[in-house]
């Protein structure tokens, strides 16, 4: 799953279930706030998004702010 992130360009069709399970086992957390609104916090980094709804995949934009999350704390494929 980690590889498919760092994929270019940026694919589609990555589910969000599998990126928060990612970021909670690399012992990160993920808050949900009002509506679809998501905070991830990774090694004192954070990013927010919006979790899709109805489907289950994420948008690319927001595959791109994981990517860039995972990036900056130092994660790899």
């Amino acid at each position: 799953m980690p590889a498919a992130i760092f994929k270019y360009p940026t694919p589609t069709g990555i589910e969000w279930r599998a990126v928060a399970s990612l970021i909670k086992a690399l012992g990160g957390e993920v808050k949900y706030g009002d509506g679809s609104r998501v905070r991830i916090d990774l090694k004192g980094q954070s990013v927010d998004i919006h979790s899709p709804h109805p489907q289950k995949e994420l948008k690319r934009y927001a595959v791109r702010l994981v990517k860039e999350l995972l990036i900056r704390t130092g994660e790899k494929p």
